[in-house]
């Protein structure tokens, strides 16, 4: 592995790692690092363990440590500009004229602006998603790549995944690496903030709705909500898949409280685990998220936030001058974040998106064309981006993308578990998240932290992927 990570007579030692991949799953599977089964992923009858890397990635400590301090920056500059309705019109002007998934979610944005806001209670769960770029003289830059302000997902596992690698190194005789595997638990920041959120909301009576798809990796959401009845033990919830019909909830119009009509109780928070891709809506979906967004429920993330983070606004962050915009008199807080940008280029019409377009064809390999798509699996790399350009260049369907310099991650070798693949030795790329939690009540910032971080690694094999994608597995930070 180098880098001061494992070394590479451990990862070669054939006999060592056959013994420890049996204590791997055996450990993942008492820690609850579990995902039901693709034959039965509406059940828990069947489980089995979570995708994960035999041995925790090496991350350089300095650069650990500055993606959790920039957090709280970034949770400010998520909620700024959820309130700015000038710049989200500005940013995404362009996006959503030739976008029909981003335009449909900024026409419920644009009536709940003329209908005027219900709800004065702001909850922010995000996770920003980093890459350690290899500069020449060998030294690593933080460097973000998204920063996903709905369904911010693995906060659960990634609570009890130290553990895993803890014992795995203790069983390898690495019991000073194991010392350098920190404790992590963003359940519970994400936990808070949902309880603060609730608490706000006024009332022990009323219920907390989970929006979510039906997801193999259900011990997420489990764990949150199991620390949220630690916080609070009269709140309850109630889980809607977001293919519901709108039928059972209804809006009083009066006081636009939100109901489930199965018992008619009031839901306090809205809190999303799907949504944010265009086949998880149907014209129903449509007004059930119109009618969420009206009512005084909570919602996790409200329609503003949820359109803060699209790679639109990301690319138009990036843009001089305008982090200033949003922190005036801060110029440390501008550096902190600006430091963490990768180049970011317009494709709107006109010189500078031709520009772009010119600089991506001519050196593909050094860029990633993206859409306003979450998700993962949705980025374009090399040829892909030719072949793509190529075709709407002349066109304004281009601005449905953005460019973003490629950032180029320093490669390292593990084992990847995963149920049904054959063992080997792959060399492996890693991305750090890092959770945020907060909650605005009016104009007063209630609660703003660091939740905790996440590290997911793939084969190099792979250009884009998540988790859930079939591609990437959860890891730990080896600190060095």
């Amino acid at each position: 592995m180098a880098a001061n990570g494992i070394p590479e007579d451990v990862l070669m030692d054939n006999d060592l790692i056959k013994d420890l991949v049996d204590v791997a799953k055996d450990s993942a599977l008492l820690n609850g690092v579990l995902m039901r089964t693709k034959e039965t992923p509406n059940s828990s009858e069947v489980v089995t363990y979570a995708p994960f890397t035999l041995f925790p990635s090496p991350v350089p400590e300095a650069t650990f440590h500055q993606a959790l301090a920039v957090q709280t920056h970034y949770n400010r500059l998520v909620d700024k500009i959820s309130q700015d309705s000038s710049f989200l019109e500005e940013a995404l002007a362009s996006t959503i004229k030739v976008d029909d998934f981003t335009g449909r979610l900024f026409n419920i944005y644009r009536h709940v602006l003329q209908e005027g806001k219900t709800q004065s209670i702001v909850l922010g769960l995000n996770r920003s998603d980093y890459m350690l770029d290899q500069n020449e003289d060998g030294s690593a830059s933080l460097k973000q790549i998204e920063i996903n302000t709905i369904a911010a997902s693995f906060g659960g596992l990634a609570s009890h995944t130290p553990n895993v690698h803890r014992h795995i190194l203790k069983v390898a005789g690495r019991l000073e690496d194991s010392k350098r595997i920190l404790d992590n638990n963003p359940s519970a920041g994400l936990a808070k903030g949902l309880s603060k959120a609730w608490d706000l909301y006024g009332s022990e009576r009323w219920w907390y709705f989970l929006v979510k798809s039906l997801l193999r990796s259900f011990a997420c959401s489990t764990y949150t909500n199991v620390l949220i009845l630690q916080h609070l033990l009269l709140m309850k919830t109630v889980e809607h898949c977001f293919a519901f019909n709108v039928m059972p909830c209804s809006l009083f119009h009066f006081c636009f409280v939100f109901c489930c009509c199965r018992d008619g109780r009031e839901v306090a928070i809205v809190y999303f685990r799907n949504g944010y891709m265009p086949q998880n809506y149907t014209e129903q979906n449509w007004e059930a998220r119109l009618m969420m967004e009206r009512s005084m429920a909570v919602k996790c993330p409200d329609i503003s936030t949820h359109l803060a983070g699209t790679k639109k606004v990301q690319q138009e962050l990036a843009r001089p001058g305008v982090l200033e915009r949003f922190f005036p008199g801060e110029p440390d807080v501008v550096d902190k974040i600006r430091a963490t940008f990768a180049g970011l280029y317009t494709l709107d019409m006109g010189p500078e998106g031709d520009k772009t377009v010119a600089m991506a064809l001519a050196k593909p390999d050094k860029f990633v064309l993206k859409p306003q798509r979450e998700g993962g699996g949705n980025n374009l790399y090399g040829a892909e981006i030719c072949q793509v350009l190529e075709g709407v260049k002349q066109s304004t369907e281009r601005m449905a993308y953005i460019l973003m310099d490629k950032v180029q991650p320093r490669p390292v070798h593990n084992y990847l578990l995963r149920l049904g693949t054959p063992l080997k030795l792959s060399t492996c790329l890693s991305e750090l998240g890092v959770f945020g939690a907060y909650v605005r009540h009016g104009q007063d910032m209630v609660l703003n932290e660091c939740a905790g971080h996440l590290l997911r690694t793939k084969s190099d094999e792979h250009s884009d992927g998540g988790v859930a994608a079939g591609v990437a597995v959860l890891d730990n930070p080896l600190l060095v």
